[in-house]
């Protein structure tokens, strides 16, 4: 759904029609949280966004902070250095879960957060495994 800007920029004046959810997929900076205490400005940038999100008049809003992600298996748009460093996610995955998923996890999160909802609204990587487990048919 395109969400039109209005002519006086005060999102909050938005009336929507029907119930909206919106879904924001920002990289992980543990700088960037609700109280807007901020070590890099790209981090405040995007946490600026998430908290505006969060204000807008939709029925939910989820932000998701993914870590490391394992590309899907023969996906040939990916980084180049991803053919180097790869090698890692078996040994580091056990070790610190919280710093790894794989793509198909982040996807499946995002369908099952727009499908049944999630108790919080910004995911990080555990929140985001188990989403892909939860309410699954």
């Amino acid at each position: 759904m395109l969400v039109p800007v209005p002519p006086n920029g005060h999102w909050s004046k938005l009336q929507f029609g029907k119930s909206v959810e919106i879904i924001k997929l920002s990289q992980d900076y543990s700088g960037a949280n609700e109280i807007k205490l901020y070590k890099l400005m790209w981090a405040r940038v995007k946490g600026k966004t998430e908290n505006d999100l969060m204000k807008l008049p939709f029925k939910s809003a989820y932000n998701f902070r993914p870590p490391f992600m394992l590309p899907t298996t023969g996906l040939k748009n990916t980084l180049p250095y991803y053919k180097y460093v790869t090698w890692i996610y078996p040994i580091a995955r056990p070790l610190f879960p919280s710093y790894f998923i794989t793509l198909q996890e982040l996807g499946l999160a995002m369908i099952n957060c727009a499908l049944f909802g999630y108790e919080k609204n910004v995911l990080e990587a555990l929140d985001i495994v188990a989403l892909t487990k939860k309410n699954t048919r």
